[in-house]
């Protein structure tokens, strides 16, 4: 028995170890299969990483192509509305202007190339035609009313074409600012431009630079009735009205700087009735005011500085009821000279008046009814040689400064503040 159990337990034995023995060949085997599986895995993980930078990469040259087509695209637009605006035809050019401000809009990186070809067509010599309303009527016995209306045809085209081009820069710039056709925070450059004739009314000329320095306002109808100049630069310097009418009713001017330095101010009608000057300086040193009227009536001055500086007004009649506050107004050495020039009913209020160095010869000029609520108002250095020029019912919160000559000995034409 105990040979039995010996064997028996021999036998168990080794068919525990044999067990075992499969059973640790089975859990090798299984962390074989998972390792190969995790490896499978990976290998899958890295294939779709792969295919995944293969299809990006894809995506990536196709947009490059894409855009390199659409540069392509704009490019050739860009050539052929050029080619337009240069072609001797005016129902081309037009085309070629509208061709123009439709790729502006739909491109905006060359937005402001765009902006800056039609901007130069303006500024392109320009010699207005007369009004084809004032010329007069052929007759059937007479052909040389049809002649010169045909000789006169190409300018009379000309200026439709142009008229189109304003037309579509005040479109563009009464959009809203988030307007993807907008135009607002560009630069403008219409430097020695002609204009005879225009509407840019409510436009809105928000940051940039918009330069009409050097251009000339011929005649017609030149709008900039309620519009927005904000920031940046807006610069009329030496820019010459003589004729028409040009309007800044309801204008504002709200921060950045206005010149209207060496402006002419020679004929037609100039209106600033009702405009706002906020927030910046305005300048017309060395403007000349010789014919016409420029009206300030219900202008607003406020903040800032008004410069006159050296200014010669002959001829004009200006500033009814404008209102100054704040900051500093300077007329210093500026030329009074014949006309009559008004500040009636003006009101200069907060900071310092410098009429320092004017001189007043010839024609009128009047401060009645004009209000000095500031801190002073200096007539320094002032000379008065004919005319009349007239304080009599001006009102003074500061008396006025004047030379002790004046006071005492005040020259014909010169009418003192009532006490």
């Amino acid at each position: 028995m105990k040979l039995v159990f010996a064997v028996v337990a021999g036998i168990g034995g080794v068919a525990a170890l044999v067990v075992a023995y499969r059973r640790q060949q089975v859990a090798e085997h299984t962390n074989a299969l998972a390792e190969f599986a995790h490896q499978l895995a990976h290998a899958a993980d890295l294939r779709a990483e792969a295919a995944k930078a293969l299809a990006e990469a894809a995506e990536e040259r196709a947009k490059i192509e894409t855009d390199r087509n659409g540069v392509r695209l704009f490019n050739e637009r860009f050539a052929k509305a050029s080619e337009q605006l240069g072609s001797e035809k005016a129902a081309v050019r037009l085309a070629g202007v509208y061709a123009m401000a439709g790729l502006a809009d739909d491109w905006r990186e060359g937005r402001q190339t765009c902006i800056d070809v039609l901007c130069a067509y303006l500024r392109m010599p320009y010699n207005p035609s007369p009004d084809a309303q004032n010329e007069t009527p052929a007759r059937a016995d007479d052909l040389l009313p049809i002649l010169d209306a045909e000789s006169a045809r190409p300018a009379r085209e000309e200026r439709e074409v142009r008229h189109t081009v304003i037309r579509l820069v005040g479109r563009h710039l009464r959009l809203t600012e988030d307007d993807p056709a907008s135009w607002c925070g560009y630069d403008f450059d219409f430097t020695g431009a002609v204009f005879d004739g225009g509407d840019l009314s409510k436009v809105r000329f928000s940051g940039g630079r918009v330069s009409f320095d050097g251009a000339t306002f011929t005649g017609g109808n030149v709008s900039f009735g309620g519009a927005t100049f904000s920031g940046g630069s807006v610069s009329f310097s030496g820019a010459t009205f003589s004729g028409g009418d040009v309007s800044f009713v309801d204008a504002s001017f709200s921060g950045g700087r206005v010149f209207f330095n060496r402006a002419r101010f020679g004929g037609g009608d100039v209106s600033f009735g009702g405009a706002v000057f906020s927030r910046g300086d305005v300048s017309f040193e060395d403007a000349s005011f010789s014919g016409g009227e420029v009206f300030f009536g219900g202008t607003r001055f406020g903040g800032g500085q008004v410069f006159f500086d050296r200014a010669t007004f002959g001829g004009a009649k200006v500033l009814y009821m404008a209102r100054f506050s704040g900051g500093w107004v300077s007329f210093d050495n500026t030329a009074f000279n014949d006309g009559d020039v008004f500040f009636g009913e003006a009101t200069f209020s907060g900071g310092d008046v410098s009429f320092d160095g004017a001189s007043f010869r010839g024609g009128k000029v009047s401060f009645d009814r004009a209000t000095f609520g500031g801190a002073g108002v200096s007539f320094n250095h002032v000379i008065f040689c004919g005319g009349n020029v007239s304080f009599r019912t001006a009102k003074f919160k500061v008396p006025p400064r004047f030379e002790d000559g004046l006071l005492r000995h005040p020259p014909d034409g010169l009418v003192l503040p009532q006490q």
